[in-house]
C-alpha cells in the first residue's frame, strides 16, 4: 500500500538514575561510596534509505520510542547508554511539526542519518558528591527526561520528469512502456489512485525518472478530486510534461489553460519549470486530423510548426514544435520546449519523446 502521510510521536530514552551505593568489604579500609553513574538515554535519527518508497511501514506504529539508559549500579560501574532509534524514511521524506507545521528536516540525500531528538542525561551516583564535609552522601542524581516531539512525514516523491494530465490520458500507458513501472491501466478514470515511478533508460549511461500522478481535475488545486494530495509530489520535479488528449471532447486549448491555471494555483514555483507538451492518443484520429489539430494547437500558443526537434526524431510529416535550443543556446521558460503528438499504442512519435525529454531533464540538471 502506497502511503506519504503519517503522524507520529518520537520520544528520545530517558537516562538512568545514578546509584547510591557504599563499599564495605573485608580487610577494606578505604570504603565510602562508590555509586555509579546512570547510562544516557537513546536517541532518535532519521536515516534516508533508497530501498524504502513509501511510509507505509509506519502504519500501526503512531508511538516511537528509543531504550531508556540503564542506573548506575556499586563499585562504580556506569549504567549502559540506551539503543538509539532510526527512524528509516525515503529520500523526498519531510519531518513537519505536528503542532506549528514547520518543516525542520528535509531528507532527499541516499545515506543521510540525522540526530533529530536527544536522549536525556544519565544521573550522576553518589561517589560524585563525596567531600571532606560530606564522607558519606546518600543521594544520587536521576536520569533527565528524553527529548519528545509530535511530527508529522510527509514524502515528495523525487523525479526528473513530472506527468500531468486529466484522468484518462494515457498518463500510466506512456510510463509503462517508456520505462520499468507497471501501473494499472484501464479504459475508466482514477484508474491511477497512487504516484508512481519509473526508469527511463535512454542508452547504457544515460536515464532519468518519470513520475506518474492520479488524473488532475478543475479544481484540484482548492482540494476537488485526488490532485490536491497529490500534486506535491511532482513539486520536486524540474520538468514537467503536460499531457493533452487530442481525441478530447475539451479542446486542446481548454485543456491546456485547466492545467496550467491548476499548477500555478498550487505552487507559483512550481509553474516556472521547464515544460514539455505532448498530445497524446493520436492514433485514435486520422492523420489528417492530427495535424489539422496540433498545427492549430501550435499556432493557438503564437508559435509555428518547426523541424527544430528533427535530431531527437521528430517524424517530419506531422507537426510540431520544439525550440532550437541546440543551435541558439538557450531557452525560453514562458515557452513550451516542445509540443509534439504521440501514440503509445501506435509508438508514434514515441522515441522522440523519450530521447526530448532526456535533452530537457540534462538542461535541467545543467542549472541546479
Amino acid at each position: 500500500m502506497f502511503v506519504d502521510n503519517v503522524n507520529l510521536n518520537l520520544k528520545a530514552g530517558n537516562g538512568g538514575a545514578g546509584a547510591v551505593s557504599f563499599r564495605r568489604e573485608k580487610h577494606v579500609i578505604m570504603g565510602g561510596p562508590d555509586g555509579g553513574n546512570g547510562g544516557k538515554g537513546g536517541n532518535i535519527f532519521f536515516r534516508v534509505d533508497k530501498n524504502t518508497h513509501t511510509l507505509s511501514h509506519f502504519r500501526g506504529s503512531i508511538n516511537i520510542k528509543a531504550k531508556n539508559g540503564q542506573a548506575g549500579m556499586a563499585k562504580k560501574c556506569y549504567g549502559k547508554y540506551g539503543e538509539s532509534h532510526d527512524v528509516v524514511v525515503p529520500p523526498g521524506t519531510q519531518v513537519i511539526d505536528d503542532n506549528t507545521g514547520e518543516v525542520l528536516l528535509d531528507l532527499v540525500k541516499d545515506g543521510d542519518k540525522i540526530l533529530f531528538i536527544e536522549g536525556g542525561k544519565g544521573g550522576l551516583g553518589n561517589v560524585h558528591f563525596k567531600g571532606p564535609t560530606n564522607q558519606r552522601p546518600s543521594y544520587a542524581q536521576p536520569g533527565i527526561n528524553g527529548e519528545s516531539r509530535s511530527v508529522r512525514l510527509e514524502l515528495k516523491l523525487i523525479a526528473d520528469v513530472g506527468l500531468v494530465g486529466f484522468p484518462n490520458v494515457g498518463k500510466s500507458t506512456l510510463i509503462s512502456v517508456l520505462s520499468n513501472a507497471q501501473p494499472e491501466i484501464a479504459n475508466y478514470e482514477f484508474t491511477t489512485l497512487t504516484p508512481k515511478l519509473g526508469v527511463v533508460e535512454t542508452d547504457d549511461f544515460q536515464s532519468f525518472v518519470m513520475a506518474d500522478i492520479p488524473g488532475i481535475i478543475e479544481g484540484a488545486s482548492d482540494g476537488k478530486g485526488l490532485g490536491l494530495d497529490f500534486l506535491k509530489h511532482i513539486e520536486r520535479t524540474k520538468f514537467l510534461l503536460f499531457m493533452i488528449d487530442i481525441a478530447n471532447y475539451r479542446e486542446l486549448e481548454e485543456q491546456y489553460k485547466i492545467l496550467s491555471h491548476e499548477v500555478k494555483n498550487f505552487s507559483e514555483k512550481l509553474s516556472e519549470n521547464f515544460y514539455g507538451i505532448a498530445l497524446t492518443r493520436s492514433d485514435t484520429l486520422t492523420n489528417e486530423e492530427v495535424k489539422d489539430k496540433s498545427k492549430e494547437f501550435i499556432k493557438m500558443l503564437g508559435l509555428e510548426p518547426n523541424r527544430h526537434g528533427k535530431h531527437f526524431g521528430f517524424e517530419d510529416e506531422v507537426p510540431a514544435f520544439c525550440q532550437d535550443i541546440q543551435g541558439h543556446n538557450q531557452y525560453n521558460r514562458s515557452l513550451p520546449y516542445f509540443i509534439i503528438p504521440f501514440s503509445s499504442i501506435s509508438r508514434q512519435n514515441l522515441k522522440a519523446i523519450k530521447y526530448v525529454l532526456l535533452h530537457g531533464v540534462n538542461e535541467t540538471r545543467k542549472e541546479s
